[in-house]
């Protein structure tokens, strides 16, 4: 299994913005067959170094993450927004149990 996580610093960390992020994050479920698993984070402590949002995905295979990424919706729908709204993003992507 692959674990992915991608982790957001927004433009507006506003509450409602915040929100709205996660709600087009989490949109994907159901969407996208090789996608295992979907977890979405709103950070809680929220100190200088925090990241507003985390993005947990887990798929069978690293073939599996590669045709996420090329998705029409992960990439024409999600990848775009999250562009348009985040000043900062890391991501990690490791095997797993």
């Amino acid at each position: 299994m692959i674990t992915h996580i991608v982790l957001f610093k927004l433009h507006d960390s506003s509450p409602a913005n915040v929100a709205a992020t996660r709600e087009k994050l989490e949109s994907m479920r159901g969407k996208i067959p090789q996608l295992r698993h979907l977890e979405v984070g709103v950070d809680v402590i929220r100190s200088e170094r925090s990241a507003d949002l985390a993005l947990v995905t887990k798929f069978d295979s690293l073939e599996d993450l590669q045709a996420y990424q090329v998705h029409p919706y992960h990439a024409g729908e999600v990848v775009p927004h999250m562009k348009s709204v985040s000043m900062q993003t890391v991501a990690a992507d490791y095997v797993s149990a």
